[in-house]
């Protein structure tokens, strides 16, 4: 693992923190040159709470879970809105989501357990993963989950062994994989062929298994579901995709008698990582998928189905800011400028992954315009560790608290421990107040389940 040659030709823009747009919180501001978010001095929170620390923007997650329960409601009533928590979860956001009146995505037995204890209503939660455990397929069964999304003929026998030892009857979703390319990185794209999830479309696979599914005692298919990528910037293909499922919806009610009720278009609208990006709006997202499932109903001559979309990065990437502390600043000449920061992919680790781009700031000069081109560098023992990479900030001074935005997706949910690292604490601001959600891990916690 390494960093990717240093981009030389790259110059500052020049920006304030208020010129970067989209990548920042819906409550940013700056006042005498420190930023602010729920009207909390980001300066002042981190040297209070220690860093790395990462800060949620509760007005705007509220925002955006409005927004789209409006654009998609307004457009097609019979729509529900599932947030996918892989993205970011802990007690504190599945309450919001619950207050908001959204539906809940889980993808294995913890994100389970979390939603429940906050007592989350369990028929409203859909459960993920394309490897369930048999223990964590009991324990969805046993809450009562609304819906259990299923990948293999393997997953469905077993869902009928353990509902009928309960004596239920599960709902279900075939997940479908239509051979849809979706225009983002090859990590993230899981709808194409080849892919661990979902029935393959090829040699007609999944319609054959769906005369299984209603063979099979104890389950009842309630609907079906697909999720073409995450990240995407280019709407095209999500009509592609509709079409196939209706398709196959049609397909199934004209071969096996039996009408598909709901269909699940999955998420995957993309964000704003950087200033120059210009992802496509909730509401352009909401547009394509009704317009396309209104048209392709017509089409193919089926009833409109219960509709579904599970937005998960969308949701709360931008409400998330990670702060940190400089502590080592090293610049080797026509090479790089490393900004060494008290975190890194132990709170980060889509930098190392993919290269991510993210726009940073010194929160404590966030009225100043950005005049360096810097790497932030982390903590860890990795040549490749990295929170930015030639990036534009401010110039850096050690002790500057440094603010890294868009970092409300997959950061938090994919931490580690890694180098002995405690995990950050999760904060959320809102209206001039914060509240620590999550706690900071301490030594003892890293030591708790050792013997």
């Amino acid at each position: 693992m390494s960093l990717p040659a240093s981009d030389t030709s790259k110059q500052p823009d020049h920006r304030t923190t208020l010129e970067l747009g989209a990548v920042l919180p819906l409550t940013a501001e700056v006042r005498d040159d420190h930023l602010f978010v729920g009207g909390v001095d980001m300066v002042k929170l981190a040297r209070e709470q220690g860093t790395a620390l990462y800060v949620m923007d509760e007005a705007d997650m509220r925002t955006r879970m409005e927004t789209y329960l409006h654009a998609f409601r307004s457009r097609y009533a019979n729509t529900d809105v599932v947030y996918a928590s892989k993205a970011f979860l802990n007690k504190d956001a599945a309450r919001i989501v619950n207050a908001e009146g959204l539906c809940l995505d889980v993808s294995g037995g913890g994100e389970l357990a979390c939603a429940l204890t906050t007592g989350f209503p369990a028929e409203r939660i859909f459960m993920h993963g394309n490897n369930k455990t048999p223990q964590e397929l009991r324990e969805a069964i046993s809450a009562g989950v609304g819906r259990i999304i299923i990948d293999s003929r393997i997953e469905l026998r077993r869902i009928s062994e353990i509902a009928g030892e309960l004596g239920v009857e599960q709902a279900i979703y075939m997940r479908i994989t239509p051979g849809v390319e979706a225009d983002t990185h090859q990590y993230i794209r899981t709808g194409c062929e080849d892919s661990k999830f979902g029935f393959t479309m090829r040699e007609d696979f999944a319609y054959g298994c769906v005369k299984d599914v209603l063979a099979t005692s104890h389950v009842r298919l309630a609907g079906l579901h697909c999720h073409i990528g995450s990240q995407i910037f280019s709407l095209h293909s999500y009509p592609e995709a509709v079409d196939v499922m209706v398709d196959l919806m049609a397909r199934i009610e004209a071969g096996y008698g039996y009408r598909i009720e709901e269909l699940d278009m999955g998420g995957g609208l993309g964000i704003a990582y950087t200033a120059d990006d210009q992802p496509a709006s909730i509401n352009q997202f909401a547009e394509t998928i009704t317009t396309a499932v209104h048209e392709a109903c017509a089409k193919h001559g089926v009833a409109e189905p219960r509709l579904l979309v599970e937005p998960g990065r969308s949701l709360v990437a931008n409400a998330g800011v990670t702060l940190y502390t400089v502590g080592i600043i090293k610049t080797l000449p026509n090479i790089r400028k490393y900004v060494a920061v008290d975190g890194g992919m132990s709170d980060n680790i889509r930098t190392a992954l993919y290269h991510a781009d993210y726009e940073p700031v010194i929160a404590n000069k966030a009225g100043q315009p950005r005049t360096e081109i810097v790497t932030i560098a982390g903590k860890h023992c990795e040549s490749g560790d990295a929170v930015v990479i030639d990036m534009p900030m401010q110039r850096p001074d050690v002790g500057d608290i440094v603010a890294v935005f868009g970092t409300g997706a997959y950061n938090h949910t994919m931490s580690s421990n890694y180098n002995g690292q405690p995990r950050p604490a999760v904060v959320f601001v809102k209206d001039g107040e914060a509240r620590i959600t999550t706690r900071r891990e301490t030594y003892e916690d890293l030591m708790a389940r050792d013997i």
